[in-house]
């Protein structure tokens, strides 16, 4: 029946399975000739069953198979990925030939099962097989993919003592060995003293000089290549163009000069190659360019469209406009009837995520459902940090149980997501759960993990996960340092936080910024002050978080005028002012009593429409008990926040303080005719 409803491309096919469903009732054995065609036919079509077929038939008939037969089934179940079967089959086989082991080797390798293909090549040379090109391609594979540079170099020597080295075929697997095994150098020698190379040797070459970044050399051997009368094909073109996604000068002119090469050659049009130019053009941020190419595109497939949206949302400041484009683009994906891919579908959580249209996004993650992507990795991190960004961790941690092999970055997501949603608890829960499943988490979960003790002020579990941190070796990751900084400065140990910022090697700009802040927050002012201008001495660019550091310590250190000058040479670092650094200067003048200052400052600054800067001049007010300020900068802040509590509660405090209590009743009166009600405190204690 399964037979019937199969239509084969040819009669003489058709006749062959004719033969074979007669003579299944009867159990009669076909010759060798047609199983053999059966099986290649199976393999080449991809229908298994078919294979499956002709193999039980050839058992239940009695028939005898020769080496070629058994061949052709190992080869038609290595390539259906069905490897025990396979193995099963090679065991019976009394003698095995080369083209055995070869097909066996190439079934492992394509499962990924990297040991058993050392495994199957040592026993054939144990057989004492004379083994070919095909043999060693596939053994320098293994080496390629798991980066073992020693098993790699032994076997090249066993290619040299062999006298198949001058192959160009197993040169260009060797290149490809090298280049993965960050050995470009070895690479190269093996390219220039090599007789037979043909133009996948060129390729492979400098595909690995793009892996490795080396982009002058990658410039230098295309321009031989094309010297020696080479194509440079859409492979070439490809490889070289992932050079190019940078906005620094040289490469902007580079990938302008490749494209116009491009276009001369008449690749632009080429799907690989306008892939590669979009994707380039994309990374850049140059959007315009890269519409133009994707609009000329004759024949778009999904890795065009991938490429186009990842282009629309990755750009450093993603506009609505992007955003609703990229939608666009996911629309006409499904009119076109193209099967989303797993990475369309994270790119479009990103944009909704990006843009905050929660909406649509969770009309998304219905059509990850639809394509049975939702148990993908990739996809599920997306969602997780879609739902986190919704406030919804609830449905995120959903996501995440829903996988049923969870890899680092969906812990990772699932965990960044509670701490950013301050359930620092739960987050500290699924990092136990994470080291009790055995998992070893990354610098990453180490940062969140420090962040979480330090909102939650426990000294203690940030010392415990520091120790953790230097037992799994993660403790030289400045991600680590920096987060180790900022728990102990929260925790209230300024020496322990100290501590771990002298033996910070190269300290980046954070790392200042963050010991900076740390000793203004604690109140050493003039230590905040001299690590600032050792800073500089080091040559280290502050930036807008160092100057909210330097300003807050000359806040609480009441050192006015140089706080002043502080403020003014921001300008010459080029760093734009923002309410924060705005706020700092009224506090320091609200905190030296200069009230009158404060408030002339706040007028003049742009930012008089700002409740934030009138809150901290009413704060100073309360502290100086000037009532005169201070009413006049409570009516503005409750005028801009009506529902604020905090304001109510600061102008009822300084007239509580000068014993006016008409006036403090009536702050009371009026929050309650609005209907504002004041937050009760919390504390831990």
């Amino acid at each position: 029946m399964l037979l019937e409803k199969t239509k084969l491309p040819d009669l003489s096919k058709l006749c062959i399975f004719n033969q074979l469903h007669q003579r299944c009732y009867f159990h009669q054995p076909l010759d060798s000739i047609t199983y053999t065609k059966l099986v290649q036919h199976s393999t080449r079509s991809g229908c298994l069953l078919r294979g499956k077929l002709a193999h039980t038939h050839i058992i239940k008939s009695g028939f005898r198979p020769c080496l070629f037969l058994l061949n052709n089934l190992l080869n038609m179940y290595c390539k259906a990925g069905l490897i025990d079967v396979a193995r099963r089959l090679f065991d019976k086989m009394s003698k095995p030939n080369l083209v055995s082991y070869n097909s066996l080797i190439s079934g492992y390798t394509q499962v990924g099962a990297f040991d058993k293909v050392i495994e199957v090549f040592i026993d054939a040379r144990k057989v004492c097989l004379k083994l070919d090109k095909f043999t060693y391609a596939g053994v320098i594979n293994v080496c390629a993919q798991t980066g073992d540079l020693k098993l790699g170099k032994l076997i090249h020597g066993l290619i040299v003592v062999s006298g198949l080295i001058e192959k160009a075929f197993l040169t260009n697997s060797l290149i490809d060995m090298y280049c993965n095994c960050e050995c470009v150098d070895q690479a190269r020698f093996l390219f220039e003293n090599s007789n037979d190379l043909d133009e996948i040797s060129w390729n492979t070459l400098i595909a690995g000089y793009v892996r490795l970044n080396k982009k002058e050399e990658m410039l230098k051997l295309l321009i031989s290549m094309h010297r020696n009368g080479l194509n440079l094909n859409t492979y070439t073109m490809g490889s070289v163009l992932k050079a190019c996604c940078t906005n620094n000068d040289m490469e902007i002119m580079c990938g302008e000069m490749l494209h116009g090469c491009i276009t001369k050659l008449g690749l632009d049009v080429d799907t690989i190659v306008g892939t590669a130019l979009l994707d380039m053009y994309g990374k850049k941020g140059e959007l315009n360019s890269a519409i133009k190419i994707f609009k000329i595109m004759p024949n778009r497939n999904i890795v065009m469209y991938n490429a186009m949206i990842s282009g629309l949302i990755e750009a450093e400041s993603i506009s609505e406009e992007s955003a609703n484009e990229a939608c666009s683009l996911f629309c006409e994906i499904q009119r076109q009837g193209l099967k989303p891919s797993k990475f369309t579908f994270s790119s479009m959580v990103k944009a909704c995520n990006v843009v905050e249209d929660f909406v649509y996004g969770k009309q998304i993650h219905a059509q990850i459902f639809k394509y049975n992507l939702q148990f993908d990795e990739f996809v599920a991190s997306a969602l997780i940090e879609l739902y986190s960004l919704m406030g919804s961790t609830v449905d995120g941690l959903k996501c995440f149980r829903s996988i049923p092999k969870q890899d680092i970055v969906l812990w990772t997501s699932m965990i960044s997501g509670y701490v950013q949603n301050r359930q620092f608890e739960s987050a500290l829960n699924l990092f136990y759960e994470l080291l009790a499943s055995g998992g070893r988490p990354d610098e990453f979960i180490i940062s969140n993990m420090l962040s979480a003790c330090a909102d939650l002020a426990r000294g203690r579990l940030g010392e415990q996960v520091h120790g953790h941190v230097t037992k799994i070796g993660l403790g030289n990751f400045r991600i680590v340092q920096n987060s180790q900084i900022h728990m102990y400065a929260k925790c209230g140990d300024i020496g322990s936080a100290d501590l771990t910022f002298q033996e910070t090697e190269n300290p980046d700009v954070i790392s200042w910024s963050v010991m900076i802040c740390s000793y203004a927050q604690h109140g050493y002012a003039r230590d905040a002050l001299n690590l600032f201008g050792l800073m500089k001495e080091h040559g280290v660019v502050p930036n807008h978080i160092t100057f909210t550091g330097v300003l807050s310590a000359c806040s609480y250190g009441g050192l006015v005028e140089e706080g002043l000058q502080y403020f003014q040479s921001m300008k010459d670092y080029e760093i734009e002012t923002c309410v924060e650094h705005y706020c700092c200067v009224v506090d320091l003048f609200g905190r030296a009593g200069r009230l009158a200052e404060a408030e002339n400052f706040i007028l003049t600054s742009g930012l008089k429409d700002n409740p934030i800067m009138w809150r901290a001049l009413l704060s100073a007010c309360r502290v100086y008990k000037d009532t005169v300020t201070g009413k006049c900068a409570a009516r503005k802040v409750i005028e801009l926040e009506p529902q604020e509590a905090s304001s109510y509660v600061l102008l009822h405090n300084i007239y509580a303080g000068y014993a006016v209590q008409p006036l403090a009743a009536s702050v009371r009166e009026l929050m309650q005719q609005r209907g504002v009600k004041k937050q009760p405190g919390m504390s831990w204690i």
